[in-house]
């Protein structure tokens, strides 16, 4: 694969499913991902991108081409206007980070002994402000693919479930100012350039949008079962609970769902089936809870109007899945909750609010 696609690529590579909930109140996030790639076969120098989201906005991009950090979303632009040092400082920290980074790729590579092949070395954290205002913070260094280290916070150390990366672990848990530095960046600095932000995207970032919800059926000329999928879509913030009702009560025998993915237009979609005895169609609904309706839905289910076999069912809800997880595999990195990078003088860390990569492994 070609260098110049390298950046959609390692979105997918990195695409751990985000410990996915689609259930929640709303919450804000600003995420950062740095990654470097070795493909010997496309030269010999590593291949590096880093991107900033808030929300699930990609807002900032850099990578080892352009060599400069550039804003993604419009509103971006108000910072510039107001800090004019604003995006060489963040193009800056962008190139010490990818230099660090691309050296502890190289270390890595000889301490597993490591030659040809391609490799790839994954820096991934932030911040999330709940509604109830309570914060979390992650950091988080992958290699190939796999957990290396991460950060916790609470007890200022890292937290190593490779072998090999017991040295880096040793060595990093020396660094108490460092550490100490990480948890005042994910629990306070972090935090107030995320609602900085938030004030500068809040038309896209702050809006809501009515889901609209839909419920269909059909019935399984097998057994005589029938199979109701509700989907929901064109949904912003991405939060929502949706769910199965029996008799009032939530139902979970039976039922299946999606992923909440994106919209082309930045809105969210979501799915749920479920499969009943058609005798007790009216004792089910669809429950929908939403900030974009003002009481929650309930809809219930209809007689299903045609006959489907089981399996073109089960090919409608697994094309149903495919699209939902291409759509938002970048989704992944929500998951990997915990953060990373050496400690900056505090004016540097207060300037930005993305801490780059300058701790060697």
């Amino acid at each position: 694969m070609a260098v110049s696609s390298a950046p959609l690529w390692l979105l997918v590579l990195l695409g751990v499913s985000l410990h996915e909930s689609c259930i929640g109140t709303s919450s804000h996030s600003l995420k950062y991902f740095y990654t470097t790639i070795w493909d010997p076969s496309q030269g010999q120098q590593p291949h590096f991108v880093a991107v900033g989201y808030v929300d699930d906005q990609l807002f900032v991009h850099y990578d080892s081409h352009s060599r400069r950090k550039q804003p993604r979303v419009s509103w971006m632009e108000k910072v510039g206007k107001e800090d004019p040092q604003y995006w060489d400082r963040e193009t800056q920290i962008s190139r010490d980070s990818e230099e660090m980074i691309r050296g502890n790729l190289e270390k890595l590579r000889r301490r597993y002994n490591q030659s040809e092949g391609l490799h790839t070395w994954q820096l991934m954290y932030g911040c999330e402000l709940q509604q109830d205002k309570s914060k979390r913070g992650f950091v988080q260094f992958g290699y190939e693919g796999r957990t290396f280290i991460t950060f916790d916070k609470e007890t200022l150390t890292w937290v190593a479930p490779d072998p090999q990366a017991q040295i880096t672990k040793r060595k990093w848990d020396a660094l108490s100012p460092q550490n100490q530095y990480w948890k005042s960046y994910l629990e306070e600095i972090c935090i107030e350039w995320l609602e900085k932000y938030l004030s500068y995207g809040k038309e896209t970032l702050l809006r809501t949008e009515t889901p609209k919800v839909t419920v269909s059926g059909r019935m399984e000329v097998e057994d005589g079962m029938e199979t109701h999928i509700c989907r929901v879509d064109g949904f912003y913030p991405r939060e929502i609970d949706a769910s199965w009702r029996r008799d009032g009560e939530v139902w979970l025998e039976e039922t299946f769902h999606g992923s909440v993915a994106p919209n082309a237009d930045g809105t969210y979609h979501y799915w749920i089936s479920i499969r009943i005895n058609p005798k007790e169609r009216s004792r089910y609904r669809c429950h929908v809870e939403h900030d974009g309706l003002q009481e929650p839905l309930d809809l219930e289910l209809k007689e299903p109007t045609n006959s489907k076999s089981n399996l073109e069912l089960i090919i409608g809800c697994v094309a149903l899945v495919l699209v939902c997880t291409i759509a938002g595999i970048w989704v992944f990195f929500k998951k990997c909750q915990d953060d990373y990078r050496a400690a900056p003088t505090s004016d540097k860390g207060s300037s930005s609010s993305d801490q780059g990569s300058n701790r060697t492994v």
